[in-house]
């Protein structure tokens, strides 16, 4: 049973959750009320998806632009931020084993937004590197899986939500694989616009961690099981459960499509030179 006193941090709590954005995005619409979007060659070049907008890329990549130069300014480098990530993300699931929702998601909050500082930071430094996008995009495996990990502890007497966290852990990997598969030298696909990547992934797993600390007041004062499961997180596992899993199912079939229709078209060119053909 929850006391009021819990209740009223539960208020508080839910009323900081919606301040943070509602601020962020009336001083992004004050921007571009005055001086337009704000347009960065890293977006543009990023293409959105059927989840994430490249509207609200450009607002969290418009906001974090004075704490990179904040961190310039202190000559922080971007490994430096890289591996202050990892730790986060890290302490992000040791919270999230114990149940602590709120605290795992603003740690994952504050990993992901390194992530992203540290190749603003390379790119304004001209410290950026292949070797530092590898560091990165291996650094951004193990805080994801910090955080399913944490929580597939934190579920393992549970037997549902435990595969439904494992379910969640093998799409994102999945859509990583097949990302990277898409983009190997001997396939090379041009960009399109698959959904499911780790912006949009982390992005509804904080939301989900972030809002269960609310809802558990009110909805688990009786419980059916011996923690709370926190419905938000559920429901965010869920998401990213099955349309991760669609999203790389389909990737992958697209990469196979390609592959094959590749080597189609090869065998005939070798038949047509085996014929004499001109080609």
């Amino acid at each position: 049973m929850f006391d009021a006193h819990e209740t009223t941090l539960a208020i508080i709590y839910a009323i900081i959750l919606i301040t943070i954005p509602v601020v962020l995005i009336a001083a992004y619409s004050l921007r571009i009320a005055l001086k337009g979007r704000a347009r960065f060659d890293r977006i543009d070049n990023q293409s959105s998806s059927k989840f994430l907008s490249k509207g609200v890329m450009e607002m969290g990549y418009w906001a974090l632009q004075p704490v990179a130069r904040l961190l310039v300014f202190f000559q922080i480098t971007p490994n430096q931020i890289s591996w202050t990530s990892i730790v986060f993300g890290f302490l992000a699931g040791l919270c999230l084993v114990f149940g602590h929702f709120g605290f795992g998601a603003a740690l994952t909050a504050v990993s992901s937004l390194l992530d992203t500082l540290d190749g603003m930071v390379a790119r304004m430094t001209g410290r950026s590197s292949e070797a530092g996008e590898v560091l990165d995009s291996a650094m951004d495996r193990y805080v994801e899986f910090f955080f399913l990990g944490g929580l597939a502890i934190y579920y393992s007497g549970i037997t549902p939500l435990l595969i439904l966290t494992l379910t969640a852990l093998l799409g994102s990997y999945m859509v990583s694989y097949s990302s990277m598969m898409a983009r190997a030298e001997a396939v090379k696909l041009p960009s399109r616009k698959w959904s499911m990547r780790r912006p949009e992934r982390i992005l509804y797993l904080v939301f989900g961690a972030a809002l269960s600390p609310v809802t558990i007041p009110w909805f688990e004062r009786v419980r059916e099981f011996p923690i709370a499961i926190g419905h938000p997180m559920v429901v965010a596992l869920s998401l990213v459960a099955v349309f991760a899993n669609f999203c790389a199912i389909e990737q992958f079939w697209h990469t196979m499509k390609v592959i094959r229709a590749r080597e189609a078209e090869e065998a005939l060119l070798n038949d047509l030179r085996n014929d004499g053909l001109p080609m």
